[in-house]
């Protein structure tokens, strides 16, 4: 089946809120899960629960096209917005200005954080002292968990760097008021977790959109990598284990490539082949916005619904980095600039630049409602994971066979009429990353754990700190390169201070 239940599992806990003065009245209790966990069903419907945060990034704000989900690909400076949004909130991020902690983008971003993590470690908790699940269902269970507490923490390190490391439920008062741990103790966790993934028993692949052992081997790898890079510089031991687990999922031959760029957007084809794992959607009852917030103005009638588009676009510049025989620069590939008017057909309508094609859904242009998943890790990715690594374990080049493979695989499909080469630099698959990833929400994580960019005067790469993007007021410096904690969560434990 396509979508999961996302039930948010009894175990949750709502985290304590700043209370104004006037309210005086001292919580008497909390929601107890002592008779919850008693059959399967149960079981299945909180660790279900746990998925839900993988979607809280996605909500919707009040006003045109606006979404914190935006904000990583505004910062990398090769993105636009058509159209403004929310005052000032977007263009803070857009322009690489001053973050104000109040700003309205941020807070969604930390509590889908600590929402879904309190919410896996209510489930584990109560998982752990479980004894009626059939043999190694509950170990199952427990390594779709694990997985994604690893994978809410990677995200939030990554964003704001020391943050608290809770790994237990919350049952009082006492521990709401959590310090900050230095990142190599969050990332220390997160590698905990997905090592009792790992062992969970879990299939390499899953259909239906749970957590696979493909899943597991593939956040490892990009876990590995990143401690490998910036911030902790753990260098060549944790390149090698990057490259190891990416060579894993390569061998298990449980992924493929897609023939074509047009697969990516075939909802038949969602939860298998080159899709790793994907936040699953639901036209009706979990909607993906993304299509339509890409739409052009509403002046531009190419869509059923257009009156939400502008929210995000390729700047001129990125679009023209492409090379003019690379096959995802092709019309209706990963972009688009013309298109057929909705409900006139004999109308074509020019776009007043290039707009992303990614997420273009053709059930949503016939019932107003998207519902196509969105991919958080896709086999291309961890390709180029595996021959980033070699290069950078073998000096900044390499001749090694997989790595090799790996690239050409992506490359290839680009270029179709390119020869396999004898030797990679680790600068041109970085270089490949930033073109096959583009809006996947993927780009500003490589350029934190690189500390490279592209340059797009010459197509080269070069090191971040000192680079000017497109869209940025100035250059980029290191107070960049982590979001400032919510103030509103500062405000709540002034420990985050």
């Amino acid at each position: 089946m396509k979508q999961i239940a996302y039930s948010v599992g009894w175990g949750m806990i709502l985290l304590c809120s700043a209370c104004t003065r006037f309210l005086k009245e001292e919580p008497d209790g909390f929601l107890t899960t002592d008779k919850y966990y008693t059959t399967e069903s149960q079981v299945k419907a909180a660790v279900n629960g746990a998925y839900a945060g993988l979607d809280d990034i996605f909500a919707t704000g009040i006003g045109v096209a606006t979404s914190p989900a935006f904000v990583p690909e505004y910062l990398t400076g090769y993105s636009t917005r058509l159209r403004p949004g929310d005052g000032d909130a977007e263009n803070q991020f857009l322009r690489l200005d001053y973050i104000d902690p109040a700003n309205g983008r941020l807070e969604p971003w930390w509590t889908a954080i600590y929402y879904p993590v309190e919410n896996c470690n209510s489930v584990l908790d109560n998982l752990s002292r479980t004894s009626f699940l059939p043999a190694g269902a509950q170990k199952q269970y427990m390594g779709e968990v694990y997985f994604l507490r690893a994978w809410y923490y990677f995200q939030g390190v990554r964003l704001f760097g020391d943050i608290p490391l809770k790994t237990t439920p919350t049952t009082d008062l006492s521990n709401t008021r959590i310090p900050k741990a230095p990142q190599e103790k969050i990332y220390d966790q997160i590698v905990a977790d997905l090592l009792m993934a790992e062992q969970a028993g879990l299939p390499w692949t899953d259909i239906s959109g749970h957590v696979s052992q493909g899943a597991v081997k593939s956040l490892l790898a990009k876990v590995y990598i990143t401690m490998a890079g910036y911030p902790l510089q753990k260098g060549n031991d944790y390149y090698r284990k990057a490259y190891e687990k990416a060579k894993e999922v390569i061998d298990s031959k449980a992924f493929a490539l897609f023939p074509r760029y047009s697969d990516l957007r075939q909802a038949s084809l969602q939860n298998t082949g080159e899709f790793i794992f994907m936040l699953q959607r639901d036209p009706v009852n979990a909607g993906n916005f993304i299509h339509f917030y890409l739409m052009p103005f509403p002046e531009l009638p190419i869509s059923i619904q257009p009156t939400y588009g502008g929210a995000l676009a390729p700047h001129i510049a990125f679009y023209n980095a492409f090379a003019a025989n690379d096959q995802r620069k092709q019309e209706q590939a990963f972009f688009y600039t013309r298109s057929l008017q909705y409900n006139d057909p004999s109308n074509m309508v020019n776009l007043p630049g290039p707009l992303i094609y990614k997420y273009w859904d053709d059930e949503a242009e016939k019932t107003g409602k998207a519902g196509q998943n969105f991919c958080y890790l896709r086999f291309a990715d961890v390709l180029l994971l595996c021959a980033e690594a070699r290069a950078n374990i073998d000096g900044g080049s390499t001749s090694d066979a997989t790595a090799i493979d790996a690239y050409y695989q992506v490359r290839r499909r680009a270029f179709p009429a390119a020869s396999k080469p004898a030797a990679i630099h680790v600068d041109e698959v970085l270089k490949e990353r930033f073109f096959e990833l583009c809006f996947e929400w993927q780009t500003w994580y490589d350029m934190l754990r690189t500390r490279r960019t592209l340059n797009l005067a010459d197509g080269q790469m070069v090191n971040l700190i000192g680079y000017k993007a497109p869209t940025h007021l100035k250059a980029f410096a290191e107070t960049d390169l982590l979001l400032p904690v919510p103030l509103s969560e500062v405000q709540k434990n002034p420990l985050l201070k």
